[in-house]
């Protein structure tokens, strides 16, 4: 390596990637910065698999229990923050690590984002008490009647993007997807990624066994302390939604676990094809 140079450990939840991220650091002697728009929340612990104390001890991570879950959190702002972060890295070291799953926030980190006009306020406010009433039916709906262009090509699936293209074409009216040029942002130092992958049963067993150990640290209890906060963007999280929904008395709690495993094991399905289109792997 001739130059400053970033590597990106990348991948699904549960494959490993907290673990090979800081055996890599202490080879390297630096620092990680995470890129997981969840583990950023100091009242967010085992419901996100932030990494333990122990681990935190072996190595300083950036974006670990920096923000609160009362503060807005989007790719713009991790932008800022992790090319911040990673100068204050490179002051010391050659070599800085970058580890997550948060496919936008390493792509924005790695190349910039686009110019998108800011949304109103007011126009935000409504439709996320609206979805937040109404939930993701509503949401799906309103997205193909106002916009279809996102509909067909967005990331219909993802609850967040979708509130954003939401916003977007309600205070601009054009659809996000208009403002994406594709145009990259050259950085001043060198970027190289490594996408950890296993088979997929072996990560849905993977998946299914975090949850059964998530559940037996404390999970539900860690639920219940954040219930007054489950209108907030932080905890629309899997993990966490399907526990609100048995402390609301919707569902019995073996059918929470349940979908639990089933939610986190659609997001690493999404995670997989996500970075696989988007990310190349060059390790």
């Amino acid at each position: 390596m001739n130059k400053k140079t970033c590597i990106i450990i990348s991948g699904p939840t549960a494959v490993g990637k907290t673990s090979f991220a800081i055996e890599l650091a202490q080879k390297y002697k630096t620092q990680i910065i995470s890129a997981d728009s969840r583990q950023c929340f100091k009242e967010l612990d085992i419901g996100v698999a932030k990494p333990s104390k122990a681990q935190l001890e072996k190595v300083k991570h950036y974006f670990i229990n920096s923000h609160s879950i009362q503060e807005e959190m989007n790719a713009r702002i991790f932008e800022a923050y992790s090319l911040k972060a990673i100068n204050e890295i490179f002051e010391k070291n050659d070599v800085a690590i970058m580890v997550g799953g948060t496919g936008l926030y390493i792509k924005a980190f790695a190349e910039g984002l686009d110019e998108i006009p800011e949304v109103n306020e007011l126009i935000r406010k409504q439709i996320n008490e609206k979805y937040l009433l109404n939930g993701i039916d509503w949401l799906f709906n309103e997205l193909k009647l106002h916009d279809p262009v996102f509909f067909e090509k967005g990331e219909m699936q993802n609850p967040q993007r979708m509130l954003r293209a939401l916003e977007v074409k309600m205070s601009t009216g054009k659809s996000i997807l208009d403002f994406q040029t594709g145009k990259k942002t050259e950085r001043e130092f060198e970027i190289k990624v490594r996408l950890l992958e296993l088979p997929r049963e072996q990560l849905y067993q993977s998946i299914n066994l975090r949850v059964d150990e998530m559940m037996n640290s404390g999970l539900l209890k860690e639920a219940e302390r954040l219930y007054p906060y489950k209108h907030l963007n932080a905890l629309q999280t899997v993990g966490y939604r399907e526990l609100f929904d048995y402390l609301d008395g919707k569902i019995p709690l073996e059918k929470a676990i349940e979908e639990i495993k089933k939610n986190t094991r659609h997001y690493a399905k999404r995670q997989v094809t996500w970075f696989k289109k988007n990310i190349e792997n060059n390790n």
